[in-house]
């Protein structure tokens, strides 16, 4: 991986998460130049004048460039991808993989041609498909194509432990493996508060009422905010794999891997637990699982299935 005074950060979609991730990328300082490109033509460039005059306030030294011309984002360390439209009212799940679909497979072109060496993080739902389907456009190995899911699920049952236990969330770790979405498989065994486990804190019920407001955390900000989605923890949470990777930490996070057997599942993408480094996915942590965690990966693992089922008869597979 290059120096920061060589690094080139590219945030694929100037929507609320996109425009989050290039403002973090650019206030921690993650590369020298970030570039926020969008098909929208004026929006990617208003928002990185108003960073880069923010950065005369904070003392930033990374320059962030708008954008709709994919050449401006050639040689790229990492892609964080966002573009996308969400679900709306009427729209049908195999829509919106037709229509997010499309959108990953312009981008996977200009990234397989002008960032051959790039690591790519996919934000882009619906997530564990759309990580496949970047994987098959790139032509990239499994290890440099990741989701961002487990880092912000974990943090949303993170955040719900802390709040019924009243610990510091910073002394919460939280593991939510499988995919992005309903059928998710919170892991309330490997969830501690500063070494002590939850179990010890608080009872089932509790616990089975935390996991499942988790599996649902996404569509409660949805219904409270009528009109769009969650985008701070997200962004948040795909920075955060971007800074293990630029900075080689080898930080242990939850992404969607492409397993080949781990887990007893091949050839498709899932949440687990992977050490980030300078190659992406260094490696797989195999957690012991139990019987009931075993069986709602595989029904997760189903859910998958059907939706690369989909995207094959859409013909994008």
């Amino acid at each position: 991986m290059s120096s920061i005074r060589q690094r080139k950060i590219t945030v694929v979609g100037a929507g609320f998460v996109g425009a989050t991730c290039a403002q973090l990328c650019a206030m921690r300082e993650l590369a020298a130049e970030v570039v926020l490109i969008d098909i929208l033509e004026g929006r990617p460039q208003g928002i990185a004048l108003d960073l880069n005059q923010a950065a005369a306030v904070d003392f930033t030294g990374a320059r962030v460039v708008g954008t709709n011309d994919p050449a401006d984002t050639a040689g790229s360390d990492v892609f964080i991808v966002t573009a996308g439209k969400p679900r709306t009212p009427g729209m049908s799940r195999s829509d919106l993989l037709g229509t997010n679909g499309k959108v990953i497979h312009a981008v996977a072109e200009y990234v397989r041609e002008r960032s051959p060496e790039a690591i790519v993080i996919v934000v882009t739902n619906p997530l564990d498909v759309m990580v496949h389907l970047m994987r098959v456009r790139t032509g990239f190995p499994g290890r440099r194509v990741i989701g961002m899911a487990g880092v912000l699920d974990s943090a949303r049952f993170s955040s719900f432990i802390a709040e019924a236990t009243g610990a510091s969330v910073q002394d919460v770790d939280a593991m939510v493996l499988g995919a992005h979405g309903d059928s998710m498989v919170p892991m309330p065994h490997y969830c501690t508060v500063n070494g002590v486990q939850l179990s010890d804190l608080v009872d089932e019920a509790a616990i089975a009422a935390m996991a499942e407001r988790t599996q649902h955390g996404g569509a409660e900000i949805v219904g409270l905010l009528k009109t769009g989605s969650a985008w701070y923890a997200p962004a948040t949470a795909a920075v955060a794999m971007a800074a293990s990777v630029l900075g080689d930490q080898r930080r242990l996070l939850p992404c969607a891997c492409y397993l080949n057997g781990e887990f007893g599942f091949e050839g498709l993408y899932m949440g687990v637990p992977a050490v980030l480094g300078s190659g992406g996915v260094e490696r797989i942590i195999e957690l012991p699982l139990t019987a009931e965690s075993r069986a709602l990966m595989h029904k997760t693992a189903g859910a998958i299935e059907g939706d690369l089922e989909t995207l094959r008869e859409l013909g994008q597979l």
